[in-house]
């Protein structure tokens, strides 16, 4: 937790990640307006932070999304529990799995194409 204050008070954390967590910490679905839009709007990079499947084992890393868009085109970067992937032109490309996770596990869990 000390570490945490640091990287607040410090400017270790944008304000855009701040308000990220800040809005998502309960890991529940809040339908309405919300402040994701100051999230993808007018920043560099956005990163996003997930488990890669659902308690069922279901692939949350899907092909198109199922949800209101905030932003389309918006997602430079996906981390998971299972790995890194970039989004890239016709799909994901994987930067890293896991420590303990091979290349197909991770694979066999992403509905959406890796390239």
């Amino acid at each position: 937790l000390d570490r945490a204050g640091e990287l607040f008070s410090g400017g270790g954390i944008s304000k855009h990640q701040k308000k990220s967590l800040h809005t998502g910490w309960w890991g529940k679905l809040v339908k309405g307006m919300g402040g994701a839009m100051d999230l993808v709007a007018g920043v560099g990079r956005v990163i996003v932070v997930m488990d890669h499947t659902n308690k069922h084992g279901d692939s949350k890393v899907l092909k198109s999304c199922t949800l209101p868009l905030t932003g389309q085109g918006v997602v430079h970067r996906i981390i998971t529990n299972l790995g890194v992937l970039d989004v890239v032109a016709g799909g994901l490309q994987i930067v890293e799995t896991a420590e303990g996770v091979t290349e197909q596990e991770l694979r066999d869990a992403t509905e959406a194409t890796i390239v």
